[in-house]
Parts: C-alpha cells; structure tokens; sequence
C-alpha cells in the first residue's frame, strides 16, 4: 500500500510586508476560484511579484478589476519568462495547456498544477522538456461556487496543499513550493499521485456526485412545492451540488476507475438500505457508524489545520 501523505515542517505564514518573493514572476493559467485566489494571495503576500494572468477576455477583465493580476492576457506569449506557472483550468486543459509550454515559456520554470486528480497529468508532465520542473498539486480549499468572482485571498488558509512528485531531483522544488504555500496559510503534504486519487475519490468526488444526485432526484420530483417545505437538512447536505459541471467532467473521466469502485461501495450500502428498511437492522448499522465516523470528523479536520 502506497505511504499515507507525509506532512512538511511548517513556517508561519507571511504579512503582506513586501518581503523577498520565492517566485518573481508567477504565471496563472485559469483564473477561476482557485487560480483567482492563488492571484489575490499572491498579490497580497509579496507585492513585488509581478502576476500574470491567462484566460478569457471576460474573465481577465474580473480579475483586474479584482486587482488579482498585474498582466493579463489570452495569449500565452505573456508568460515567456515566467519562474512559476500554476495550471488551474479543468484537468484536460491543464494537460492541454503543458504541452504548449514548451512554444511559450522560454526559461527554466517551476510548473505545477491545482487539479483534483493527479495520475494523468502527472503523466503527461513526463514528457515536458528538462527545462521545466513539473510538480503535481492540489490544494484542499474550496466553495460550492466557481468562478474568480468568488475567490479570496484567504481560501488556503490552515487547508492541506497536496504535492505529488516524482523523481528525487524534485525535491529542492518541492522545498520551494512549500515556502511558497505556506506563506500563503496552507499547510503542504507529500502523497503518491494513485494514492491521490484513491482518497480523493472518497472524500471530494464521492460527494459531490451523491449531493448532485440527491438535489436532481429530489429537486425534479418534488419540484418547488415540495422544496418549499424543505428544512435545514436538505439545504445543508446539498451544498455542493451548486458545483459547476464543467470542473467536474474532467475529474471524473480521469478519475473514473477509482471513483466508480467508490460509486460502487456506496450504492451496495443504498442497496443494502433499500432492502432492510423495515426490519431496522441495516438502519441502526449505517447510522450507528455514520454517527460514530461523523462524530470523529471535526477532532482530524483540527488535527489537520495544527500541523
């Protein structure tokens, strides 16, 4: 079995003091939440990085209203000097726009990536040039809602920030970019790339596709009057199905295997459910142990924010 994440020493985060950048130049391709607050964050913790920004037109025009960027841009010319470049688009144009790199960023360059699953890129990152120093991330922080116009530059704070590299000559890298995610508030971990996926798996993309189904079934068979007479229940336990789509088409097609075992293990206890409702078996088992694992959750998410 793969190592579980290893946790990396922790600094305490950075003020906004002007102090020295560990990237001069960081080029952000995909402003969206994330990529968004990666630039507010940046912008915050060292003024003096100049920060370019990549994307539509529309949503370039957000982010300089947002002082999130320094330079923005549709053309990846912008980024020929760049010492870091963050991929924070949807998975599949991640690994569309690294193979371009190599026409566009003209020095040696940090590269890394903000996707929720780690196997494909970190594969198609092999066949980079040796300029370039690709190190897989992912950042645990997050809204139901996307789009740069609900990014802040707080997002990562006491977050993990996952790393998945590969070869030993990355560790120096890695070292920087740890600095570089802890000035930030976020606290770095080490994890293998199928490892990635397989918790993940379960514990981001397993819900988010039970409370897209939950809101679609209940949502288009009660219709409004039923929603209506909804309580805090349903409100809370959806809160995720406001996600946009197009994020999720990529995480599922290159995490398909691992999230259809865990699609698999929660549809066997649906089943399971479905066939002992009224003997109350099934139902004293399930809500015996959601209790008991629900319960244990706040206690390792603090465990989570002190490391």
């Amino acid at each position: 079995m793969p190592d579980p994440p290893r946790t990396l020493p922790m600094i305490q985060p950075a003020a906004a003091t002007g102090s020295p950048p560990i990237f001069e130049k960081v080029a952000i391709i995909g402003l969206g939440l994330i990529g968004g607050s990666i630039a507010l964050a940046v912008r915050q913790h060292w003024p003096s990085s100049l920060v370019i920004g990549l994307d539509r037109t529309e949503v370039l025009e957000k982010a300089m209203v947002l002082h999130a960027i320094d330079v923005a841009a549709d053309d990846p010319v912008v980024i020929a000097e760049a010492d870091l470049v963050i991929l924070a688009a949807p998975v599949e144009q991640n690994i569309e726009r690294m193979g371009e790199l190599d026409r566009y960023v003209t020095t040696p360059a940090v590269v890394t990536d903000v996707g929720s699953t780690k196997r494909t890129t970190v594969e198609a990152a092999r066949t980079l040039p040796s300029r370039f120093t690709f190190v897989g991330g992912h950042p645990l922080g997050g809204a139901p809602r996307g789009g740069i116009e609900y990014a802040r530059p707080d997002l990562f704070v006491d977050r993990p920030w996952l790393f998945t590299p590969e070869g030993d000559d990355a560790a120096a890298v890695v070292e920087r970019l740890s600095r570089f995610v802890q000035e930030l508030g976020a606290k770095p971990e080490i994890v293998d790339p199928a490892e990635h996926d397989r918790l993940l798996a379960f514990v981001s993309h397993l819900p988010q596709l039970t409370a897209s189904a939950l809101m679609h079934v209940v949502g288009t068979t009660a219709r409004e009057r039923g929603l209506a007479l909804t309580g805090r229940g349903l409100f809370d336990a959806t809160r995720l199905a406001s996600s946009p789509a197009n994020i999720w088409r990529d995480i599922c097609r290159s995490n398909a295997d691992v999230i259809g075992n865990a699609l698999d293990d929660l549809i066997r206890e649906l089943e399971a459910l479905r066939k002992g409702l009224t003997s109350g078996g099934e139902i004293d088992r399930v809500f015996e142990s959601a209790g008991a694992w629900r319960a244990r959750l706040p206690a390792l998410r603090s465990t989570t924010r002190r490391r």
